[in-house]
């Protein structure tokens, strides 16, 4: 993978990163398994590091560049029987606070988003696979889990990425930014 973006990056320039893979795993500290806890930080800790690692010095002879990662409310509030899952996420939240301290003198910013609970095909599949006739029902108990009584849509999390990557956005850097409903501050 490393090699196909040295390819790339000869030929084109690169100003912006979105770090935007994950996945999750259901268990707590007793219950995951060493291979699953390391397969969660494989893809959702080094994942973001392999591409920053591709990117950045790209990034800093071009004299500018944005880096965002998608970490989640899960990174600084935790959630329940999702360990892993937190810890990669709480992972990637000090990654942004440290990419963005390092190379702030390269004109390069680095900020997060921490989405909470987000309607995707991938909470569709969840809901048929783990409880199939019963899919609205948990749909709903799962979104009223965000006070405010819903899950996001794709959209609201990419209008905020959108702006994070444009200029509007030129004098924010090292910023955790909670869209979650007010689930980290409100949760009761």
């Amino acid at each position: 993978m490393i090699a196909r973006f040295s390819e790339i990056f000869r030929h084109n320039r690169v100003d912006i990163l979105v770090n935007n893979a994950g996945i999750s795993h259901i268990g707590n500290a007793e219950s995951t398994p060493e291979a699953d806890f390391d397969r969660v930080l494989r893809v959702n800790v080094k994942g973001f590091y392999n591409c920053i690692h591709a990117t950045v010095a790209h990034m800093k002879s071009n004299g500018s560049g944005v880096i965002l990662n998608m970490a989640s409310v899960a990174g600084s509030a935790g959630l329940q029987d999702r360990f892993a899952y937190s810890t990669s996420k709480g992972a990637v939240i000090a990654m942004t606070y440290s990419v963005a301290r390092d190379y702030l003198p390269f004109n390069i910013r680095c900020n997060c988003i921490s989405p909470g609970r987000v309607h995707t095909p991938f909470v569709d599949g969840y809901l048929r696979k783990n409880y199939p006739g019963h899919e609205h029902e948990m749909y709903d108990k799962l979104a009223k889990t965000q006070p405010i009584g819903r899950m996001a849509e794709p959209e609201e999390i990419a209008t905020l990425a959108l702006f994070l990557c444009s200029d509007s956005a030129a004098y924010m850097t090292g910023v955790d930014y909670l869209i979650d409903g007010g689930f980290a501050n409100l949760h009761g």
